[in-house]
């Protein structure tokens, strides 16, 4: 990813977001039905632009990660989970993803977490490759958690030691 960074999410970038969103849009990653017109907004009261990194590539957003804290509990600060992770079409094969994954754990560590984690459906090969060469392991799964396109699709939960 030479002619690429990672930065902070603003405002501006809602409508390349949403866009990079519905284009992304999969049954393998997705629980909710596909975006139909007329569109949500991309950001809202729970999906703030300073809890995502860009991927921009020559210029172009390439793609996101979101990273929040799993509850408001103080007892739970020292963790982050990452609720949605998307490279837009064009972007993949350039190593986006996985960049994004490593900034959204340094950006972990710099807020002081401790450990930081996701879930991803059980039949997303793909996904559940990127995580695991990346160090997440898997620690628990919520067996036919969903009912995806009439299958039951696992809920699989992972995490990693930042320290």
């Amino acid at each position: 990813m030479s002619d690429s960074f990672v930065r902070s999410a603003v405002l501006a970038d809602e409508e390349a977001l949403a866009v990079l969103d519905r284009r992304t849009w999969s049954v393998l990653h997705a629980v909710t039905p596909r975006p139909k017109p007329p569109y949500e907004r991309f950001f809202d009261d729970r999906h703030r632009p300073e809890d995502l990194l860009v991927a921009e590539v020559a210029g172009r957003v390439a793609g996101y990660v979101r990273v929040v804290p799993p509850t408001p509990l103080p007892c739970n600060a020292h963790v982050r989970q990452i609720r949605g992770l998307a490279v837009d079409t064009w972007a993949r094969g350039r190593g986006v993803a996985r960049t994004l994954l490593d900034a959204a754990c340094a950006r972990a560590l710099d807020e002081g977490a401790r450990r930081i984690t996701l879930c991803v459906l059980g039949h997303n090969a793909p996904a559940r490759g990127l995580y695991e060469s990346a160090g997440f392991e898997v620690e628990g799964v919520l067996p036919g958690e969903f009912l995806l396109e009439g299958a039951y699709v696992d809920d699989v939960m992972m995490g990693k030691a930042l320290v």
